[in-house]
């Protein structure tokens, strides 16, 4: 396409520089957790080429130490492109090939400008950007949630059970659908949260096994015209040793390569688990609400004045933050959902860009928001004695009369309770047969925690 100016500081080439020219939309760049993966990619890529006799060894030396260079994170600044680009992510590929040729000539000759490395012959042997940019959309998706995501949830969930051990003997009352319930303990609340997080890394671990099987090996179409036979799995190989993860050699890569399944699949485990800290976070934040108009059974930690006019107040901000980011992630998901979608034409899905950008700052972004929220917030979680004081008020308490003077009567008490403003107890006392120690042991609001009574069930 003719010649065109690159910045001579550059390690990149024409091909980035017209793309950086053609896709001046957002200024976001393209994520570099891919961008790194791709790196060490490449850097395997080499190594199996030269192993295969393909590639000349001091050549396929210098492509993986250029490659690994890139994977590392020391070449950050060379990879300039947009975001919304061309919707196989060739650019992005091309960006990555310019870069390591131009870096592995550096290394060969002490210049870069050299010829000994060429970007497609040598840096994208046995590749395409068709088959190696979703690769590295998944393995570096694998990466993230290995090795970010599942540690932050595992600490979330460790806070919270600890918090559910040291409230455990704390009884309060329980709500449904925003009004009273029976009792229930606070350590069993936080227990329900704490599975959520346990189950949102098992759903991980069912995505992650989806996104070990890459597309590599299918170069333009799915074929694997112009690749070894070989190639995709020793790579694979390689990769998974290199980065702690399985990496596995699609066994249909007309699946594979034309759709983008296992990233939505992927994605949609991330919003799951952005429900559920959703849940957990805002359940705290409303035991927390007050600390005098509002529930005010949980204290949170003040981590910094909640108003610019109003003195002395302190806002659940941590656990904002998690709705917001639980808000955005949801929105990614869409965006996913979409690219899959509408971007999966015939051989090739044309909107991985967006998808990769999108699936992996959902990864980033709940990593972040569940290691701050366990560390700002639910560690220094105190009760207030608010929720215990309340249990005797609780209406519902009445639930534990039903087996002894039956459902309608039960109801009618309740009600008659709620409308003197009096307690289940003292009225119990009064209008039914009930001995003191009988009301003592129906009435005790732990016992009510446990599985137990004859009564019928109620909703």
């Amino acid at each position: 396409m003719g010649e065109l100016p690159v910045p001579a500081s550059a390690y990149y080439g024409a091909q980035t520089q017209r793309a950086v020219l053609n896709f001046p939309i957002s200024g976001t760049r393209m994520p570099l957790g891919l961008v790194h993966a791709h790196g060490e990619l490449k850097a395997c890529a080499a190594e199996v080429n030269q192993e295969l006799g393909l590639l000349d060894p001091k050549i396929a030396a210098a492509v993986a130490s250029a490659a690994r260079e890139v994977a590392e994170g020391k070449l950050d600044a060379e990879f300039p492109i947009d975001v919304y680009q061309t919707g196989s992510g060739t650019s992005t590929n091309m960006n990555v090939n310019e870069v390591v040729a131009h870096r592995a000539n550096e290394i060969l000759a002490g210049d870069r400008a050299a010829k000994l490395v060429h970007p497609n012959d040598h840096v994208n042997m046995g590749q395409s950007s068709n088959d190696d940019i979703p690769t590295s959309i998944q393995v570096a998706a694998l990466v993230a949630i290995e090795k970010e995501l599942i540690p932050a949830l595992s600490h979330l969930a460790n806070q919270l059970r600890q918090k559910s051990r040291q409230f455990w003997d704390v009884i309060k009352t329980g709500r449904t659908h925003l009004q009273d319930a029976t009792p229930i303990r606070l350590g069993q609340e936080f227990l329900g949260w704490q599975q959520q997080c346990e189950l949102g890394i098992e759903r991980l671990r069912r995505a992650q096994d989806e996104l070990r099987d890459v597309p590599l090996g299918g170069t333009a179409v799915g074929t694997g015209v112009n690749t070894h036979p070989e190639f995709a799995e020793r790579v694979c190989h390689k990769l998974s040793h290199r980065l702690g993860v399985e990496v596995r050699e699609s066994p249909n890569h007309f699946q594979a390569q034309s759709t983008l399944d296992s990233v939505v699949s992927a994605s949609g485990a991330l919003r799951t688990v952005a429900v559920s800290l959703y849940k957990i976070a805002n359940d705290i934040r409303w035991l927390g609400s007050g600390p005098r108009a509002g529930l005010g059974e949980l204290a949170l930690p003040a981590v910094q004045p909640g108003s610019s006019i109003m003195p002395g107040k302190a806002n659940p901000v941590i656990a904002e933050s998690v709705t917001m980011v639980v808000a955005q992630v949801v929105g990614n998901d869409a965006a996913v959902a979409f690219a899959g979608a509408a971007g999966s034409i015939f051989e090739l899905n044309l909107m991985m860009p967006v998808a990769a950008h999108n699936l992996l700052q959902s990864i980033d972004l709940l990593a972040a928001a569940a290691r701050n929220f366990a560390d700002q917030c639910v560690t220094g979680i105190e009760e207030t004695g608010h929720g215990p004081e309340m249990v005797e008020r609780g209406l519902m308490l009445a639930t534990a009369l039903a087996p002894a003077i039956g459902y309608d009567a039960t109801a009618e008490l309740a009600k008659a309770a709620f409308k003197e403003g009096r307690t289940i107890r003292e009225l119990a006392r009064e209008r039914t047969k009930l001995s003191a120690d009988e009301l003592d042991r129906l009435l005790d609001p732990a016992a009510m925690t446990e599985p137990g009574g004859t009564g019928g069930g109620g909703g």
